[in-house]
């Protein structure tokens, strides 16, 4: 399998009493990369690329482009790294799969990689709700079944931090409207893969009524240190999500973080 977890062992938790403006309490994580570790980068990168592009995938796709590996991802397949939206993609796709992990590796869910790989145009975002995670306890369809939708904002450049954490709040409040629709494409994308199996685990997940599950809510913000800054976060406010006492918060800051995305980019383009 090309998936791997090794990099989430540079997340380290900011012991902190940080919350927003109406009490709710904010994981703080610092994420201390290094791009001097070529081992867990090149294994990073791997597990980068098959969002995108299944390594098992590759030569069939690329066949009559008359591209290299390198170059089909690089033309077809990855954000541009500077034209138009290009660069913005690039720090939102990062953020929404480096959130993934966390929430698969570090808090236990199931998360499905189904988001990248059929974009039509790969400047742009995938429309939905850009994460959702599971936890699936037995065969019985029990109710300690827990289903998380995640809104990830990312800023990694400027001179200011705008409040990415509000704008994720806002739009999660919308996941719950969007929630059949964003599950029905995760379990089309897993059959279409030949994934049966994990698509009959996320059907469990479309009728509430007759399966029961919990419902959870969670908003990431990441940033970069440079531009981080607390009064920022502590000025956002849960109190008109309609799921408030569901929601967790996450932020997520790191030395330099558009240097790591570029970084993981070229890297799995040259290894591919």
């Amino acid at each position: 399998m090309p998936w791997n977890s090794e990099h989430t062992n540079w997340f380290f938790k900011i012991e902190t009493n940080l919350k927003s403006k109406d009490g709710k309490e904010v994981c703080l994580l610092e994420y201390n990369y290094d791009l001097n570790d070529k081992t867990v980068l090149s294994k990073w990168a791997k597990h980068f690329r098959n969002h995108y592009c299944f390594d098992s995938e590759i030569d069939f796709l690329r066949n009559g482009t008359g591209l290299s590996r390198k170059d089909f991802l690089v033309q077809l397949k990855f954000p541009t790294e500077a034209r138009g939206f290009g660069s913005g993609i690039r720090s939102g796709d990062f953020s929404e799969i480096l959130v993934a992990d966390y929430l698969e590796y570090i808090l236990g869910y199931w998360v499905p990689r189904t988001r990248y790989g059929n974009k039509t145009i790969r400047d742009e975002s995938t429309k939905g709700t850009d994460l959702i995670g599971f936890k699936l306890y037995d065969e019985n369809k029990t109710t300690k079944d827990v289903l998380k939708m995640f809104e990830v904002k990312a800023q990694y450049s400027g001179n200011k931090a705008k409040p990415r954490l509000q704008d994720a709040i806002d739009d999660s409040i919308k996941d719950d409207l969007r929630k059949a629709e964003s599950l029905n494409a995760i379990k089309q994308r897993l059959f279409d893969k030949g994934k049966t199996e994990e698509a009959l685990k996320v059907a469990r997940f479309q009728n509430q009524v007759d399966m029961p599950y919990t419902s959870e809510f969670g908003v990431a913000a990441l940033y970069s240190n440079d531009i981080y800054d607390e009064d920022v976060i502590i000025n956002c406010d849960t109190s008109a999500h309609p799921y408030n006492s569901a929601l967790f918060l996450i932020v997520i800051k790191g030395d330099d973080m558009m240097k790591l995305v570029h970084k993981l980019f070229e890297i799995a383009a040259d290894e591919s």
